[in-house]
């Protein structure tokens, strides 16, 4: 692991202590798993982002071959 320093207002130094001592766990511990809860979301946001922009884009391309097409001669086979 690697040593890192962090600024909390008050309030969240406060509310992180007791939800530490509710849960038994050390404050370090539950700041760890907020930053891995919010990597893992950003990172299942990005993923969506780029499948959203990746959606049609070769919609409008004219050298490609027709799909359906070759879809239809292969479920012949």
């Amino acid at each position: 692991m690697v040593r890192t320093q962090i600024y909390l207002t008050a309030h969240q130094r406060d509310e992180l202590a007791a939800i530490a001592k509710t849960v038994g766990k050390k404050q370090s511990e539950l700041i760890r798993e907020a930053v891995d809860r919010l990597i893992h979301e950003e990172g299942r946001n990005r993923r969506d982002a780029v499948l959203r922009e990746a959606a049609g884009m070769w919609k409008d391309r004219e050298d490609l071959p027709d799909f359906r097409v070759l879809r239809v001669e292969w479920d012949r086979n």
